[in-house]
């Protein structure tokens, strides 16, 4: 029973689990920032072009 114990303290396989979580959420909330800078971006350059069309 002690040396279950031991293991399941040893044991570090939910440490990567998190990590690969975190980078996965650092991805996710740039490409949300970086996607909406985008966005807006290419509005203005349709409306630009939209405008010297009328």
């Amino acid at each position: 029973m002690i040396n279950m114990l031991k293991n399941l303290h040893k044991e570090e396989s939910g440490q990567d689990l998190i990590e690969y979580a975190l980078i996965g959420l650092l991805i996710a909330l740039s490409a949300v920032v970086i996607m909406g800078t985008l966005g807006k971006a290419i509005n203005n350059e349709f409306s630009k072009i939209a405008s010297q069309l009328s």
